[in-house]
């Protein structure tokens, strides 16, 4: 029958091919000793270990070989594969893998892992070889000990999105998995990719935190100063605004704040000072924290706090389509006010030139239908009153052109927030 060999060095961690030979069924392996030392390249003598290597996967199969046994009584057939090593010696614990049978567990889950940082999702920054076998435990201990990093618990990983190619939106909790394999699983598809993260504290610490990042609009510099917020989970919005109030430059010591939900250019909710800031999900919605103006203290029960967005029309395919950019915000009209006396407070507040406002639209939009607005009409008139759900739908419209240069901050890896201020990151 013809066998083929395979020869394993412990020392070098290798197994490769070494031949091929025509073996009688009968005959026994010690008839055969020779010839394995010689194709190995040893003396004739040198003592051997033989193991049948029955299958690869999609699990290790490989047997040791009775050298009292004829190929035959060993169930050999013509075309098995027999991998032999010299006889261990005392030594041989020092080697990772001593045997056949350990070295082939490990090629078979050994696994290449390209690490990439959180804040640099597409640019690969070292490799690992690890084993898809290992713990969670094994696998944040090589990546510290890659950073000589004495504290393990203070990398936070996150798993890779096979489909679109980003990092998941959430993060592995400590100990969240049990072996490298888990990490790199999504759906049906096995990933070779993982993100980390250096953290100024031990993940275990970090977890019983409410992280906010809250991206503060000055009220009177033309700049966005992005905070990161950490407080038990238990805490409440008002205690967000009292930690952002030690960090902030405020216009004057009384200055109020709140903090809002933005997403896609439009305001959603201003946050309750007493709502859970654990309920808080700033992986989808950007929170932005502003101060709040003097004269929506003094809000008249005939004001009306209204919504003003900036947008442009998009012709695509016969349908016209409204696109929204740039910073939201809130703006107090009064009762009776026209468009004429609004149109001159958008442009203080906006500080737009006059050629540029010349240029300028007013419309009402509902449901992003746009009604265009005449500088006589009564702004206020077509608004609902304060606090009814979809009010972020019925904004007063500023259509222009987007000329204004773009800064992507990433405040999540599935999300960018497009501020057309100068941006400043703080931690």
């Amino acid at each position: 029958m013809l066998l083929f060999f395979k020869f394993f060095d412990p020392a070098k961690e290798e197994l490769r091919y070494v031949g091929r030979l025509f073996v009688r069924a009968f005959g026994k392996p010690t008839e055969i000793l020779t010839k394995l030392n010689e194709m190995a390249g040893f003396s004739p003598n040198e003592d051997l270990e033989l193991y049948e290597e029955i299958k690869f996967e999609p699990t290790i199969m490989c047997e040791h070989i009775d050298m009292r046994l004829s190929f035959k009584s060993s169930q050999l057939e013509d075309g098995d594969i027999i991998c032999y090593q010299k006889c261990r010696r005392d030594n041989a614990n020092q080697c990772r893998y001593p045997d056949i049978p350990s070295f082939l567990e490990y090629a078979h889950n050994r696994q290449v892992v390209h690490f990439r940082s959180l804040e640099k999702p597409k640019e690969d920054d070292f490799l690992l070889e690890l084993s898809k076998l290992h713990s969670y435990d094994d696998v944040v201990e090589r990546v510290a000990h890659h950073f000589d990093l004495d504290d393990p618990t203070k990398i936070r990983l996150t798993s890779h999105n096979c489909y679109s190619q980003q990092p998941k939106p959430h993060s592995i909790k400590f100990r969240g998995v049990e072996h490298l394999s888990d990490m790199l699983v999504h759906y049906n598809q096995i990933s070779d990719i993982l993100y980390y993260e250096v953290l100024d504290i031990p993940l275990p610490e970090l977890e019983g935190l409410k992280t906010l990042k809250v991206a503060f609009h000055h009220a009177t510099k033309d700049e966005i100063a992005i905070h990161t917020v950490r407080l038990p989970k238990n805490s409440i919005v008002g205690d967000v605004i009292n930690d952002l109030k030690t960090k902030v430059e405020l216009s004057h010591p009384d200055a109020e704040l709140r903090l809002l939900e933005v997403f896609f250019h439009k305001i959603y909710k201003i946050f309750p000072p007493n709502e859970k800031i654990d309920n808080i999900n700033d992986h989808y919605w950007s929170i932005r924290a502003e101060e709040i103006p003097e004269e929506e203290k003094t809000l008249g029960p005939q004001d009306r706090l209204i919504h003003v967005y900036h947008f442009m029309k998009d012709q695509n395919q016969n349908q016209m389509q409204i696109q929204n950019f740039g910073e939201p915000f809130f703006l107090m009209v009064h009762d009776g006010e026209i468009l004429a006396d609004v149109k001159i407070r958008i442009q203080k507040k906006l500080q737009v030139s006059d050629e540029e406002f010349s240029k300028w639209k007013f419309a009402l939009l509902s449901l992003g239908h746009p009604k265009y607005l005449q500088d006589s009409d009564v702004v206020s008139h077509p608004f609902q009153r304060r606090d009814v759900y979809g009010a972020w739908e019925q904004y007063l419209g500023l259509e222009h052109s987007d000329t204004a240069p773009k800064r992507a901050y990433q405040v999540h890896q599935n999300r960018h927030t497009t501020f057309e201020k100068p941006v400043k990151i703080y931690n």
